[in-house]
């Protein structure tokens, strides 16, 4: 690691730290030049590995640019959308892969969507499950719909006990 004062490659780690919830490690370091002292945190690098068989790293604003389409028109604001995208991200981290193929992320992104948005998730889930007709909207609108119906239903039942 180069000093970033000086850039002399003799840097020494004087403490590491589990940092993130075990997701990266904080080092603190010092240069054996200047003497000086700096901190470097460790992070997984996640790649997406693309249907070509090609891969690049994993960007969140990548990501969440696809489900603001979606989201377009809809009661969602930048601030949704971003922690939308940090619980992408830290599912595609627990998972301990540092190689996700394009279809997890889009997984991934789905469950949080629905939650957020139900109309958001109906417009993204027809691109990404690839709808061909109006039957495939219904099917998922009638999971949608048992899903609310269950909620009611637990509500209700919660309700009525002392």
């Amino acid at each position: 690691m180069h000093c970033p004062f000086c850039k002399n490659p003799d840097t020494r780690v004087l403490d590491s730290r589990v940092a993130e919830e075990g997701g990266a490690i904080r080092r603190r370091r010092v240069c054996g030049a200047c003497e000086k002292r700096f901190t470097t945190i460790e992070q997984m690098q996640l790649t997406v590995l693309k249907r070509s068989g090609a891969t690049e790293p994993f960007h969140r604003d990548k990501a969440i640019s696809g489900v603001r389409k979606a989201c377009k028109g809809r009661p969602v604001s930048d601030d949704d959308l971003a922690r939308l995208g940090q619980q992408v991200e830290d599912a595609l981290r627990e998972s301990g892969e540092a190689e996700i193929a394009a279809h997890e992320v889009g997984l991934a992104i789905l469950e949080p969507l629905k939650s957020l948005d139900e109309v958001a998730y109906l417009r993204f889930a027809s691109v990404y499950k690839a709808f061909d007709s109006v039957d495939d909207f219904a099917a998922e609108i009638a999971v949608l719909m048992a899903r609310a119906a269950d909620g009611e239903l637990a509500e209700h039942t919660a309700r009525q006990q002392p």
